[in-house]
């Protein structure tokens, strides 16, 4: 399994981003894929999930009426759409074969993958 995490940049406070984690090699024995944000001197942090069984999103309060998580099938890419960003959104976004939120968690030690990441900056 590979996941590769992009679409990061830099936008203002307001602003929007759409990242993307292409998956390839995924089996049916993995549930679900998560984004990650890990900011500097912080733990990396769940903020969102889509179980890919039945396509349920997951959201992280910090974000929830913000982002948007969706799955295109086709292509085996994950999406996080993001607006009204906010500098507390800044980081390295990483999308992995996971979910640690309080609404859904999914972890298989023996399906455990993770993408290099994307980094995020929300600066003016």
């Amino acid at each position: 399994v590979q996941l590769q995490a992009s679409g990061g940049g830099l936008v203002q406070p307001g602003g929007s981003l759409r990242l993307s984690c292409a998956a390839s090699g995924l089996t049916s024995e993995i549930d679900a894929i998560g984004w990650f944000r890990q900011a500097p001197e912080k733990e990396r942090a769940c903020v969102s999930c889509i179980n890919i069984k039945d396509d349920t999103t997951y959201y992280a309060d910090s974000v929830k009426g913000r982002f948007t998580i969706s799955r295109d099938r086709a292509k085996n890419t994950v999406y996080l759409e993001m607006k009204s960003l906010k500098p507390e959104d800044a980081g390295v976004y990483s999308c992995a074969t996971e979910c640690k939120l309080s609404s859904f968690y999914y972890a298989d030690s023996r399906y455990s993958y993770r993408g290099q990441g994307t980094l995020v900056t929300v600066s003016s």
